[in-house]
């Protein structure tokens, strides 16, 4: 398959905002990397959206999901709960560019609503279906079932910041398991910080820092250079940071 046809495939080809649908004084125009997008155009199987917080990557991801027909704390498109309204105006401003392949299934994870989703996967599943008792489980062996349970071929995946509640060697199953999936046509775009998870081979990372969404290399995120640096120079970085000097009374 050429990179034509791989990318005419994906089920969310790319996504353009109409700014007339977004209020003169709303904080999205403040957001640098999003005021001055018309289109940010998806060409992988796998995007990956990384950034300072407050760069705006959770709030596109959050619009693309809600305006795709996800809930907006999270679950399968089935899902209709509302336990807190907090998503913003841009998800009705947006349009998306959508592939000729339409996807099997899908699901939007997201790590600070997902207590709530798996209370709602309590009451789903007394109408039918076997229920998964999330809450009886940690929190990262829950996140992983639940990836374990909807990780499937020719699907569609959002997922923002999957890797709160996951050891580094759990990290690397959900590596593996994207990346299987995604061998078996699934399209992924998710928000993270993990340095693990940034290196996912062929990934497409698009940086919202610098005032624009831009492509960048793996060994030029943050995340990567902050890891890296704390871990060859962890005894001089700690003597800096805490110093008598610059530190504050705890």
């Amino acid at each position: 398959m050429d990179f034509l046809d791989e990318r005419m495939s994906l089920p969310i080809q790319g996504v353009s905002i109409d700014w007339d649908k977004i209020d003169g004084g709303s904080y999205l125009r403040g957001i640098e990397a999003i005021k001055g997008l018309d289109y940010l155009s998806f060409n992988n199987k796998i995007t990956i959206f990384v950034g300072e917080n407050g760069s705006g990557k959770s709030t596109m991801l959050e619009a693309i999901a809600v305006n795709y027909g996800f809930n907006p704390e999270g679950g399968t498109k089935n899902y209709s709960f509302s336990t807190y309204d907090s998503h913003s105006e841009l998800c009705d401003a947006i349009k998306l560019s959508r592939g000729i392949r339409k996807p099997k299934w899908g699901y939007f994870l997201r790590a600070e609503s997902f207590y709530n989703v798996a209370s709602a996967e309590v009451e789903y599943s007394k109408w039918g279906g076997v229920p998964q008792q999330y809450h009886e489980k940690s929190h990262g062996e829950s996140f992983l079932k639940l990836v374990q349970n909807n990780f499937q071929g020719q699907g569609i995946y959002l997922l923002d910041e999957p890797e709160a509640a996951l050891s580094p060697q759990r990290q690397l199953t959900l590596l593996l398991e994207i990346v299987n999936c995604a061998k078996e046509d699934s399209q992924f775009i998710m928000v993270t910080h993990s340095p693990i998870l940034l290196g996912i081979p062929g990934a497409e990372i698009l940086s919202f820092d610098d005032g624009q969404i831009h492509p960048i290399d793996y060994e030029d995120t943050d995340s990567y250079q902050i890891t890296k640096m704390f871990i060859e120079n962890k005894e001089q970085l700690l003597k800096r940071l805490l110093s008598d000097e610059d530190k504050e009374d705890f």
